[in-house]
């Protein structure tokens, strides 16, 4: 049994999601230190408008808090922007360079030499001009 669950927890998957769970936990602080102490600052300083929470309607005696749905609003546009544009874009362009470009597909066709229609390679005549066409040389 202790070897079956040692087995279970040494697997390269078990292990890689340790690992991104604590790098995700971390990554989580530091965008929400970001976007809590230096973009959501920012935008207060341009609305004149520190905390957006106490903003409210009443409607029929009931108090509507819209200015809490803006913060929670807010902060998902903020951490959506962070992560797109200083993660997901300089990743997707690291991937980019390491990424070999696909081999080339062989030709299928060819010129013919009388009517310049492009020919199977394999083809003695040409269906345009009815020529005969030299071989193709095995490479």
């Amino acid at each position: 049994m202790a070897r079956g669950f040692r087995d279970f927890i040494l697997r390269g998957n078990v292990v890689d999601l340790a690992v991104a769970v604590v790098v995700g936990t971390a990554f989580t602080a530091i965008v929400t230190a970001l976007v809590k102490d230096i973009l959501t600052p920012l935008i207060a300083a341009i609305f004149k408008q520190p905390d957006f929470a106490k903003l409210s309607v009443t409607l029929n005696h009931s108090q509507i808090l819209y200015g809490a749905f803006l913060n929670a609003l807010i902060s998902f546009l903020l951490i959506a922007f962070t992560v797109y544009f200083f993660v997901v874009l300089p990743v997707n362009s690291l991937m980019a360079r390491f990424k070999k470009a696909p081999p080339a597909a062989p030709p299928t066709t060819r010129p013919c030499p009388e009517c310049l229609s492009d020919i199977p390679i394999a083809a003695v005549r040409c269906a345009h001009c009815a020529q005969p066409v030299p071989p193709v040389a095995a490479s």
